[in-house]
Parts: C-alpha cells; sequence; structure tokens
C-alpha cells in the first residue's frame, strides 16, 4: 500500500511527501484542476506533493477497494446527502470496510457518539448534536469539503417542454416533462460518461453519481419526491413499538407486483433484498462481504421477515423514525436472479483485495429490475435504451391518490442515452436537434454558448453533491488531526470556485451544505470558517503558513518541511 513517503538524506527528520491521486483532465476536469492548485499549495508550504491521475476504475480499486492511497480528490457520487449519510461515511466501525464506507479509516470517539446519538434524536436536540458533529468533523478532516459545482445542463425544447426541475433531486421529475412534438416518442439524451452503457449495478459504489435514468430501472419501497417520503412499491407501512426485538416497520406492498422479466415481486424479495444489502455473501462466506453502497441503511435493519406475499416486517435499531425509513429507499432485488450472485467472484487478473462476490462485480447488464423503466438494449461505449415498463404499478394508481401524479404518465416510451466524448459536443447535439438534453453536467465554460444559442435552454440548479479533498488516515503524518487540520487551512475554496468552477459552485467547509442542518458558525464565509485560509486572493503567506506548522511541532530545512 503507497504511504505518505520520505525524502532519503535525514534519517531522523525525513521529509513529509503526499500524492494526490485523482481522474484525469478529460474524464473529471472539475478534480484535476482541484488537485493540481493543491499540488502548488503544499508545495509551498513545503510538502513535497505530487498529482498522479488514474481512471476511474483504477481510482475505485486503489481508494475504496483496496485502500492504496495517501489522498485522493473526487467528487461525492450520491445526490441528497442527509445527516445520516454520514453514518457510515466516517464512523469507525465501517473503517476496514470497503466502498464509500468510510474510506478514510477514521477513528474518533467521540465522532462515534455523536453520529449514534443524532440517529435516535430528533427536532432541537438533534440539531444540537449535528452541530457539534460538523464542527468535530471540520476540526479532525478525514476529508476536507471543497464546495459543490451548480448543474449545468442544455435542453431543447422543440420535442419535450417542461425541463425546469426535471433534474432535480427526485430522479421521477424526469418523467413529468411536457410532449411538445406530437411524434416524439423517445426522448434522448446525450452523456460523457460511458459507464452507464456498461455497467447497471445499483450495489456498485462508482466514482460517478449514479443516473437518475438507472435509478428508474430499480424501485424502491419509497422514494424521495418534492423534499418527502412517499410510498412508492409499498403502498403503506406502520410502526408497532411493542416488540422485544426492538421498533418493526410493517410495510404492505402494492398489489401485482412484477419484476421486468415478468415474475411476481413478493414480499419474499423485499426480504430478501435487506438480507443482501447486509451480507452480499448471505451468510456463505466466513465474514461478511456488504455491498460497497447503501450500509447506512442496511445498519438500521436488523431482520426482514415476509409475513405473506404482500406484507414484509423489518426490525430496526433503537433509531428515530425518521431514519429507519430511510432504509426504505433501498433499491429492491429479484431473488431469483441475485441470489446466484452470492457466489464468490472469479475475476482472472485483477487485484480485488478480499474476497468479494458476483453480486459486487457484476455489471447486471441485461437488469431486471421493477422500475418505470425497463432495459432494452445497450452497445458498449455507444448507447443505452430504455423502454417505459408497461406493467409498472404506475398505470393503476389513481392519480388523485398520489403526490407524484404528474409523474405516472411520461410523455414519451422510451428512453436513448447516448455516449459522446466531450461536453462541447454533448451541447453541439442537443443544439442541432439530435439529442433533447445533456444527461449530465458539463462545464462551466460552455455556460455562454449555451445561453446564446437560439435552440437551447439553459437549465442551471444548484448542485447537491461536493468536491473533496480525502485522507487516508491509516499511517503518519496523516494518522495526525492536527496535521491534517493544518492541511485544510492551506486551502483556499473560495479562489477554487473562482478558478475552476468560473463562480458557478458555492463552496463549503460542511459536507451538508446546502441542507439546512449547518450552524451558523460552520456557514460559509471568507476568513470566517473553523478553518480559514492562510493567506488571500489564493496567495498563502509563507511565513504565517510556516509558523502555524513550527507550532505544531515540524521542522524545516531550506523551505522543506520535516517529520516532527
Amino acid at each position: 500500500m503507497q504511504r505518505l513517503r520520505t525524502l532519503a538524506g535525514n534519517k531522523e527528520s525525513p521529509a513529509v511527501s503526499l500524492s494526490i491521486k485523482t481522474r484525469p483532465a478529460d474524464e473529471d476536469p472539475g478534480a484535476m484542476h482541484i488537485a493540481r492548485q493543491l499540488e502548488t499549495w503544499f508545495d509551498t508550504a513545503g510538502v513535497d506533493t505530487t498529482v498522479q491521475p488514474v481512471t476511474a476504475t483504477e481510482l475505485y480499486r486503489q481508494t475504496l477497494l483496496n485502500h492504496e492511497f495517501d489522498a485522493f480528490v473526487a467528487r461525492y457520487p450520491y445526490r441528497q446527502i442527509t445527516a445520516d449519510s454520514l453514518y457510515s461515511l466516517v464512523h469507525s466501525s465501517f473503517a476496514a470496510e470497503r466502498g464509500w464506507q468510510n474510506p478514510f479509516g477514521f477513528a474518533d470517539l467521540e465522532v462515534d457518539e455523536l453520529l449514534t446519538a443524532q440517529r435516535r434524536q430528533s427536532d432541537d436536540r438533534r440539531a444540537e448534536t449535528l452541530a457539534s458533529l460538523q464542527k468535530q468533523l471540520a476540526n479532525a478532516c478525514p476529508f476536507l469539503v471543497i464546495g459543490t459545482p451548480d448543474s449545468i445542463r442544455a435542453a431543447n425544447t422543440t420535442r419535450f417542454s417542461g425541463w425546469t426541475g426535471a433534474f432535480g433531486k427526485s430522479p421521477l421529475r424526469l418523467l413529468t416533462l411536457d410532449r411538445a412534438d406530437p411524434e416524439a416518442t423517445t426522448l434522448r439524451l446525450v452523456t460523457t460518461d460511458s459507464r452507464v452503457t456498461r455497467n447497471l449495478n445499483p450495489l456498485m459504489a462508482p466514482f460517478r453519481r449514479r443516473g437518475r435514468i438507472t435509478s428508474l430501472v430499480y424501485d424502491s419501497l419509497a422514494r424521495q419526491y418534492q423534499g418527502g417520503l412517499i410510498p412508492w412499491a409499498g403502498v403503506d407501512w406502520e410502526w408497532d413499538t411493542s416488540r422485544p426485538d426492538g421498533p418493526v416497520l410493517r410495510v404492505t406492498l402494492r398489489d401485482d407486483l412484477q419484476w421486468h422479466d415478468g415474475e411476481a415481486l413478493t414480499a419474499a424479495d423485499v426480504a430478501f433484498t435487506y438480507r443482501m444489502v447486509a451480507d452480499t455473501s448471505l451468510g456463505t462466506f466466513e465474514q461478511a462481504v456488504p455491498p460497497t453502497r447503501y450500509r447506512g441503511r442496511a445498519t438500521v435493519v436488523t431482520a426482514a421477515t415476509a409475513i405473506d406475499e404482500r406484507t414484509v416486517e423489518l426490525t430496526c435499531t433503537d433509531c428515530s423514525r425518521a431514519v429507519a425509513e430511510r432504509a426504505l429507499t433501498a433499491p429492491l432485488l429479484a431473488e431469483h436472479v441475485w441470489r446466484e450472485r452470492a457466489s464468490e467472484a472469479d475475476i482472472g487478473g485483477v487485484g480485488i483485495g478480499a474476497a468479494t462476490t458476483e453480486a459486487l462485480v457484476t455489471d447486471a447488464i441485461p437488469p431486471v429490475g421493477s422500475g418505470p423503466l425497463q432495459f432494452d438494449t445497450a452497445s458498449d461505449r455507444e448507447s443505452l435504451r430504455l423502454t417505459l415498463f408497461e406493467d409498472h404499478f404506475r398505470t393503476t394508481i389513481d392519480p388523485a391518490d398520489s403526490v407524484a401524479a404528474s409523474a405516472l404518465d411520461p410523455p414519451f416510451d422510451a428512453v436513448e442515452v447516448g455516449f459522446v466524448g466531450s461536453d462541447s459536443t454533448a451541447v453541439e447535439l442537443v443544439e442541432s436537434g439530435d439529442a433533447d438534453a445533456t444527461a449530465v453536467g458539463v462545464g462551466s465554460d460552455l455556460v455562454r454558448t449555451i445561453g446564446r444559442a437560439d435552440d437551447l435552454t439553459l437549465l442551471l440548479d444548484q448542485g447537491d453533491s461536493f468536491y473533496f479533498l480525502g485522507f487516508n488516515v491509516r499511517s503518519a503524518p496523516l494518522s495526525n488531526s492536527r496535521f491534517r487540520n493544518l492541511l485544510s487551512h492551506l486551502v483556499d475554496r473560495q479562489y477554487l470556485v473562482d478558478t475552476v468552477f468560473d463562480g458557478y459552485a458555492t463552496p463549503a467547509v460542511s459536507p451538508l451544505a446546502g441542507t439546512g442542518q449547518v450552524p451558523e458558525t460552520l456557514q460559509w464565509g471568507p476568513g470566517g470558517t473553523v478553518t480559514p485560509f492562510l493567506g488571500s486572493d489564493g496567495e498563502l503567506d509563507t511565513e504565517q503558513v510556516r509558523s502555524a506548522f513550527r507550532e505544531a511541532g515540524y521542522r524545516y530545512d531550506t523551505g522543506t518541511l520535516l517529520q516532527s
């Protein structure tokens, strides 16, 4: 495993060296630009820093699976981060796991206690706990939040309209478009991320944001919609707090649910899903093999039991109802498809560390879900085509009974996602009418191009996923929280927002920025944060920086920082 290296020469006080891994500029220009600027700042502070570009697949393997890194720059890949999302992200019980479960190896007793407490609390008491938690994380700094880029897309209104909010936090919003051209039956999207054309496994934790298109292939018992949780495959649920093993969430399924292959979706599939999300080996390995995502939600459910064809009971840990009900958003998995994937994976020549299961490496193509969109065809690095699932329960719901009524009658019969190599090409296809919209955000350099085009609509939404610098705290000197905290003072977030994203981003200190749960002391403000920049306008004050490191016990040798 790659660790912080030391420069030869001074055996008693070796020089500090740091490697930052991130995706190359053609995959994620924002991450690479951030990494290069961090390299400049850290070098100025005397830390010998190098940036190592690696492909998304290799970055995933080295950081999330094998923990072979010093530091890495990435964008948190999931939308709708919540306070409870932090539980699996930084709780010490997940430090040895793979995926987005504490990839930093962070362990802090106070943080663990706060994470556990907030799960059981509500209202003002929980807000106070979350304020303490966020302050502790900002100071201990297992990862450094940089900011949240705006979501920039281009849409053509010739065939479909109603694009405002269509790419909002809920994937269901895409189903609420209006048809402007009566002959338009296929929604054509274009993307610069080819992985959507070759991997539809909902359990994998990628270095990208899971697309809302593929999120519509797999249903869940409940869905996030308009800021709340609404019944979906589960028509209703109720609580029973009288059980000796813990509170029980009793969920009733809708009538006649089906998988895309025509098999019936029953409560047995739901119970299987929660067992699979807890351990993809289903107890056949010596140790559990959890998936690389959904772990926070899985830890809430201690048992899942099918009572009859339409009723499942989920026994939960001691936590608030709001936290427990978040478990209802896990994707439902067909037992007749996924049970055989509990076997040990056999991947010749690919180093994936500890034993893993087929469930965690399969591309799941063709996928068998139960969502409103079903798989049709896919061509690697070219395209993905999905069609409406006509036997989906959305066709039987009375619109008057659903707050998501507008999502029950999509204005298209199919969705095609085409892959192109650059943001500019994607925008050109939308402008020419060969595509209806960009499926993912494009660079801020194209805002003016989109705004000036007669046939394009600029979709500019507040981002909901942040860039960060993650530290491997398993070895020195990054195991020293004071050293990590000092590094955080070398980062000018506002400068990064202005230079990397042309101002189309919001600096942030807390991962919960934008949720309304950030205390005033952690609200963004230049110079007013808990980790103010030791300089101004992107330029470090060298004397101030060296004074801070010397005060922490470090020494310098002709500008090179030496380990304490």
